[in-house]
């Protein structure tokens, strides 16, 4: 392992996290008319300094420390950067972006409800929730400024901006960093993506970061001519195409009531779920590329079928008024869950069995590869149906060689197939090991919101609450169930819960590996 190099690399990225954060710094004057839909509206709203003094200690702080790493790593000039330095920079850089993430809330005094000053454990959880964007929040009122300054809250959605097409996809695409390039991008552009892709490391990344530059800005246009104020178009905008999901509003975006902002939400997270190689033949005149990719095609069918069915059960259970409105609640769930954006316009928790249901499964599944979307991505729940496929013909028919498609490409990969099947075995143990100690180390609190339930409906709904919990930090969706559902927060587990949170969230945005290994000690020594 070069130290030097690696301690040069992440003292860039403190430098980015640095300059990223004076982009907040205006929010605090009251000139720029922040949000116009505040019932009541907010009457000669004041400099907010303590959240402009915040953010300054935090950009100070962020330079100072990348200003000592890269003092440390200055000798590793020129040198170049192999695959265990890049694994090592792309997992060690989002452990760092929750620490300096976190910064600007302890320092600015934000308060997670009245008379209760934020903890280190809420803003490492809130710091990752944005970079990971996971969108999950510990905030309980997000229209106070007293609690949540404009600026800390501009900053809370810039940290969806920067994480949703990585950190270090970013440093690669200014700096470039030869050889490792390609690894780290592997590593930030989650899913099995071929390497053919990555040719071109550095133009590849600045090809991708300039089709999410703008399409954000496009969709902060768009909201703002809808009649958002500026300051929630954009911060919406960052929510929408980095599948986070963090709102300036307590209701979500639920809070405008407007079906047409929810419908082209609606298109532009179907957009930020898509492979963003894709979008570039798009972009470029190649529309058949889209309707021939069959990980596009089983994403779109998968988000019909699932509304549909929900439109359906929902009608015969009375869960929605009239159609109208199941087709617009339907839609707009299915596709924020699956996406993993976690926006909300109604409360699903109260939704039929099968409904609930099946947005729990959805949870598994997640945006295709190569897109801002979390999840475990659709083009591996196709090759695993295949490789199941193929396995069982083989218990039957030992002597069939039948290679592994996808489309009309042939993919002789046996890498590829032990990588599937690892992957989803990690996904299972973690979800299984994290369930069984959230589950522990939760007291029996109330469950279920103060109804009056015995001992028995408590126990499951913990057990439920605990597992939607796990899932929906691990998928980097957001809300989940019950005391974590689309009206509740994160707010009520203990400080060792969401640190556990916290440590799923990573775990779940670089899809394991990058930061399993930081654990193996044979990782560390030189070779």
């Amino acid at each position: 392992m070069n130290y030097r190099l690696l301690s040069r690399t992440l003292g860039i990225i403190c430098i980015l996290f640095a300059i990223t954060m004076l982009f907040s710094l205006p929010w605090a004057h009251p000139w720029l008319g922040w949000r116009r839909h505040l019932e009541p509206p907010l009457e000669s709203p004041e400099f907010e300094w303590r959240g402009f003094v915040g953010l300054l200690l935090s950009s100070l702080i962020s330079a100072v420390i990348g200003g000592i790493l890269l003092w440390a790593g200055w000798r590793s000039r020129g040198q170049q950067l192999f695959r265990k330095e890049a694994m090592a920079t792309v997992g060690l850089s989002w452990l760092l972006a929750t620490v300096l993430g976190a910064l600007p809330y302890l320092l600015s005094g934000t308060q997670v409800g009245p008379q209760q000053t934020i903890s280190i454990a809420d803003a490492l959880f809130e710091a990752q929730s944005g970079f990971s964007t996971t969108g999950a929040t510990v905030l309980t009122d997000l229209e106070d400024p007293e609690l949540v300054p404009h600026c800390i809250l501009f900053w809370r959605s810039s940290t969806h901006f920067l994480g949703g097409l990585g950190i270090v996809v970013l440093l690669v695409a200014i700096l470039g960093q030869g050889a490792g390039g390609k690894a780290m991008m592997r590593a930030e552009i989650t899913g099995p993506t071929k390497d053919s892709q990555f040719s071109r490391m550095q133009k590849t990344a600045g090809v991708f970061a300039l089709i999410y530059v703008v399409l954000t800005l496009v969709l902060s246009l768009i909201f703002w001519l809808c009649g958002m104020s500026l300051f929630d178009a954009l911060c919406h905008a960052f929510g929408t195409l980095a599948t986070g999901g963090f709102s300036t509003y307590n209701a979500s975006l639920g809070h405008f009531d407007s079906p047409l902002i929810e419908y082209i939400t609606v298109l532009f997270m179907v957009l930020a779920g898509t492979n963003f190689g894709l979008l570039l033949f798009v972009s470029l005149g190649q529309y058949e590329r889209l309707f021939k990719d069959p990980e596009w095609r089983v994403y779109i069918a998968i988000m019909t079928i699932v509304s549909v069915a929900i439109i359906f059960f929902g009608m015969a259970n009375g869960d929605f008024e009239n159609l109208n409105s199941a087709l617009r609640n339907s839609l707009f769930q299915v596709v924020s869950i699956m996406t993993t954006t976690g926006f909300g316009t109604d409360d699903y928790d109260v939704w039929n069995n099968f409904g609930r249901g099946v947005l729990i499964l959805l949870m598994f599944v997640g945006g295709c590869a190569g897109s801002t979307g979390g999840g475990m991505k659709v083009i591996r729940h196709v090759l695993l149906a295949k490789i199941l496929k193929l396995e069982l013909e083989l218990s039957y028919h030992p002597k069939v060689v039948r290679p592994l498609r996808i489309g009309n490409r042939t993919i002789n990969d046996h890498d590829l197939r032990k990588h599937i099947l690892v992957y989803f075995g990690l996904v299972a143990a973690v979800f299984a090991c994290s369930w069984l100690v959230l589950i522990t180390i939760e007291p029996d609190r109330q469950w279920t919101s103060g109804a009056t339930v015995t001992s028995g409906d408590l126990l499951d709904h913990k057990l439920l609450d605990c597992a939607s919990a796990v899932a929906a930090t691990l998928h980097n969706i957001g809300p989940g169930y019950g005391v974590v559902g689309p009206t509740a927060n994160y707010q009520g587990f203990s400080a060792t819960s969401k640190l556990l949170f916290v440590f799923l969230m990573v775990l779940g945005r670089l899809e394991m590996f990058s930061i399993l290994v930081l654990f193996l000690p044979a990782f560390w020594r030189k070779m």
